[in-house]
């Protein structure tokens, strides 16, 4: 009887692996970051839904292995790890350590509240999945709108969550070395202001981020 529940369970776990590996990618939705303005647009269906602060790399942008630098060109979310986690939660080596760590925590630097995993689409960025190269949490948030990382795209906690509800795995992530302007349509190059809405629909729950022209 304990060997038919076993196998049972073990039937049922490979066939939720199968339909999570077959899972249709999200091609409805297109980030957009820029390093030399530091932000990240967030696109649905080509219409722009947000425009957040980020940090990519003060050591400049390259995918030389190795390297703390953050990578151009196309890629797309791999992996999304940090489901339901307290905001501040601490990742070491993509698991929560179970510490949490408050904004602008004084000598704090770790990876907290999600990870949105990339992998490089093209030859210049095909070390970046190897060279875990993320979009996360950080809690560095007086850095943000400036190069402050070591190669990945940090972001404060609240925007990494709402981005994470909304992007799903396979989704296109452009990193350039331009005006976001540049590369999204009819956007006003002094654009600064998005609105963003849950997923839910639920219009009184919504979050306004202001966005500094640099």
């Amino acid at each position: 009887m304990k060997i038919d529940i076993f196998i049972r369970a073990i039937f049922l776990g490979a066939i939720a692996v199968v339909i999570a590996s077959c899972a249709a990618p999200d091609t409805r939705h297109h980030v957009v970051i820029s390093t030399r303005e530091q932000r990240l647009a967030l696109l649905d269906r080509g219409n722009l839904m947000a425009i957040y602060p980020v940090s990519t790399s003060k050591f400049g942008l390259g995918d030389w292995p190795d390297s703390s630098c953050t990578p151009l060109g196309e890629l797309e979310i791999a992996k999304k790890i940090g489901d339901h986690a307290t905001p501040g939660t601490v990742f070491k080596d993509r698991r929560p350590t179970g510490e949490i760590v408050v904004p602008d925590s004084p000598g704090r630097d770790p990876i907290v509240t999600r990870i949105l995993w990339l992998r490089g689409r093209e030859s210049q960025n095909t070390n970046a999945y190897a060279r875990t190269i993320y979009i996360h949490g950080t809690p560095e948030e007086r850095n943000l709108g400036f190069p402050a990382s070591y190669g990945c795209i940090r972001m404060r906690s609240s925007d990494i969550i709402n981005l994470y509800e909304i992007v799903g795995r396979g989704a296109e992530v452009t990193i350039i070395d331009a005006p976001l302007a540049a590369v999204i349509p009819g956007m006003s190059p002094r654009a600064q202001l998005a609105e963003i809405s849950r997923p839910n629909g639920n219009s009184s729950d919504r979050r306004t981020t202001a966005v500094s022209s640099r």
